[in-house]
């Protein structure tokens, strides 16, 4: 089964308006309807309470856009872990080696507030369905972040998030790793609640069939040196990619309201990074959100995560109302 473009003359009319002048990129461009209608047979499910366990706060997705968006993005990548799957055995072949083969990588960026969360845990939950039942392992690249001692003892810790506020290095050398086939790669483990690096705590990764890394800057491209000469970057070593995209008015708005939600849950807790918001009156808390958002997230997205949305494989593309409202796939 694969993709297929608008039938009605004032779709395809669109579509080339848009595809002509596109943004994006070499991208072919498809509704909700028409996408929908590509996975009609997928053999995936899923029920309300794994709906609810997976979705992040605010999201309003439901079975029916899991169905219409979901489900055929699962399909597509079902195609690509595929036909992966063909290219290493003949080239394999052609070498004369046998070696087992190397995790299937699928990077997942996109803002802060966007929900990227959601859509990596549903992807783990539809992959996971499918036929032979892969294993699927999720990593966030939060994990990678500098421990706060040394974000302010380098003078990040108002940069939180941006690309120079990770170890690099040792994010790039865990994929390499993955993707080298090494029985069992170990990344840190990061607390949302504590905003900091757990000492001690590590997620272990044991050769997953996929692996999905989700992450502000997971689409970064290679540096360059100062010597000229061009570094190895994480999304060299993806092999699908998806970005979740919104207009930042919208991702404004729902990090602000996520930051209020919060507030009368998580910040409550005194243990929490972010107690004292906790304490601050409404029109306090709400500007400091906006004030966080103005001076770190906006810019963090218009600097660095928005300019790489064009080098995702699919591009889901969130209305102000949390949902999908178009979906791009890259032209092979």
């Amino acid at each position: 089964m694969g993709f297929r473009v608008p039938t009605d003359a004032s779709a395809q009319r669109s579509e080339l308006d848009a595809d002509t002048v596109d943004e994006y990129g070499p991208y072919v461009l498809a509704g909700r309807k028409v996408w929908a209608d590509l996975a009609q047979q997928m053999p995936v499910a899923l029920t309300e309470e794994t709906l609810e366990r997976v979705r992040s706060r605010l999201d309003t997705i439901d079975l029916a856009q899991v169905r219409e968006v979901y489900l055929p993005l699962t399909e597509l990548i079902r195609m690509y872990v595929e036909y992966t799957g063909h290219l290493y055995r003949s080239t394999h072949d052609f070498l004369e080696v046998s070696e087992r083969r190397t995790p299937f990588v699928i990077g997942v960026a996109g803002s802060v507030a966007v929900g990227k969360s959601t859509s990596s845990r549903l992807l783990v939950e539809l992959l996971s369905q499918l036929p032979g039942h892969p294993r699927v392992d999720l990593v966030t690249t939060d994990g990678f972040l500098f421990p706060n001692a040394e974000l302010l003892a380098r003078g990040l810790m108002e940069r939180k998030g941006f690309p120079e506020s990770y170890d690099r290095q040792k994010l790039l050398k865990f994929v390499m790793d993955v993707k080298s086939g090494a029985p069992m790669v170990q990344a840190p483990a990061y607390s949302h609640l504590v905003y900091d690096i757990v000492p001690h705590e590590r997620i272990v990764v044991r050769h997953p069939d996929i692996l999905i890394i989700e992450g502000l800057n997971v689409l970064q491209p290679a540096r360059i040196r100062t010597d000229g000469s061009t570094s190895l970057a994480v999304s060299d070593f993806f092999d699908f990619s998806v970005y979740v995209d919104a207009a930042e008015e919208n991702l404004r708005a729902w990090y602000v309201e996520r930051l209020m939600r919060l507030r009368e849950t998580a910040f409550q807790d005194p243990r929490s990074y972010f107690a004292p918001v906790a304490a601050m009156s409404e029109e306090e808390a709400r500007a400091y959100g906006g004030h966080i958002w103005d001076t770190i997230n906006g810019p963090n997205l218009r600097e660095n995560i928005l300019p790489t949305r064009g080098r995702a494989t699919a591009i889901l593309r969130k209305n102000a109302e949390h949902a999908i409202e178009w979906i791009r796939i890259r032209k092979v």
